[in-house]
């Protein structure tokens, strides 16, 4: 028997996704954060579940499509349970970075690649994980209405779109959410995207939220990070801006023990009190965290509290860049040629 859960509901988009309103980000245990256990990924989706977190967020990409394998094992047998969002475009290349491919056909072809690992026969949210600068965004959210039409996808979304992309892409078919980076220490989304996604009616769903971590305050030094962890290498993880960053991260810590909770907490409750259209995804891969995480649900920020943490956390006061290659978010697609 599950106790009620703290977390509640809320609505992405305008014809009416409605998924928890914390999800679980699902990408660190196939990749990226050191070694992962599959035997504890998976019993931190079904607490995840157990306590109400039913909004699962993968990739075909993470870990090569291992992410979406072990999801579809997790959700076995409780798949009307859960939201599932996946995403298509990315894929690794032998120069050690990323190719984007919007084709048409690749939409398709991805998204029954996806179906089989997930064990599913529709996938709630389908996203274009990042825009392909090769091919116009028309012809990709075209190709991912009619996965709608024929019943193997429900929601259309967007990830790192820039806010010309968005209206390009509401155009072909609604958009029910849109994923990027939105954190204490990453606002640049709301610039201008934010204010564009909203015109439209379309969800936000904050990735990264704890700030790769760095929020929660556990990581002080390179020497948290086991040797595989890509952080080792993130440009704010690295030098100078470390030590700049760690300003910020002592800052939140010093509030958190005020209001009697955990820095991640109070970082997340700053994050699901931008708007009853958000929905974080913290990832872990880790029961323990995952319980911290949606005690941060019942965490209460007054207007004064918002209004402080603003003050610590300013648009732009991270150092450092969100990603070593800059282009890699917000992305535009070229025009459609008559």
């Amino acid at each position: 028997m599950t106790s009620p859960s703290p977390v509640g509901t809320r609505t992405l988009g305008r014809d009416g996704l409605v998924v928890s309103a914390l999800g679980l980000g699902c990408m660190g245990m196939s990749q990226m954060y050191g070694a992962a256990d599959r035997g504890e990924s998976i019993a931190t989706v079904h607490r995840a579940l157990d306590l109400g977190v039913t909004f699962l967020d993968t990739s075909d990409v993470y870990g090569d499509g291992h992410n979406e394998e072990l999801v579809g094992e997790a959700i076995a047998g409780r798949r009307d349970e859960v939201q599932l969002a996946t995403k298509f475009s990315l894929s690794r290349n032998d120069r050690g970075g990323m190719d984007i491919d919007g084709r048409p056909e690749n939409v398709r072809a991805r998204a029954e690649a996806s179906l089989r690992r997930l064990r599913v026969d529709v996938i709630d949210l389908y996203y274009q994980h990042r825009v392909d600068p090769k091919v116009p965004i028309e012809d990709t959210v075209g190709a991912m209405a009619g996965l709608v039409q024929q019943g193997k996808v429900r929601h259309l979304g967007l990830s790192e779109a820039s806010a010309t992309s968005i209206r390009r892409a509401v155009a072909v078919h609604p958009i029910a959410a849109l994923q990027s980076e939105w954190s204490l220490w990453t606002r640049d989304l709301e610039g201008e995207v934010l204010g564009v996604a909203r015109e439209h009616g379309i969800g936000i769903v904050p990735f990264s939220p704890l700030g790769r971590g760095f929020l929660t305050g556990a990581i002080r030094s390179q020497e948290d990070f086991a040797e595989d962890d890509w952080r080792r290498g993130h440009p704010r993880f690295t030098g100078e801006a470390f030590a700049a960053n760690l300003r910020l991260v002592d800052a939140v810590r010093a509030m958190a023990e005020e209001r009697g909770c955990t820095p991640g907490q109070l970082a997340l409750a700053w994050v699901l009190a931008q708007g009853d259209d958000v929905v974080p995804i913290p990832g872990t891969k880790r029961r323990r965290y995952l319980e911290e995480n949606v005690a941060a649900a019942a965490v209460e920020l007054s207007a004064d509290d918002l209004a402080r943490l603003g003050e610590i956390a300013p648009p732009g006061v991270a150092q450092g860049g969100r990603y070593v290659d800059s282009s890699y978010a917000y992305g535009d697609s070229p025009e459609r040629v008559a």
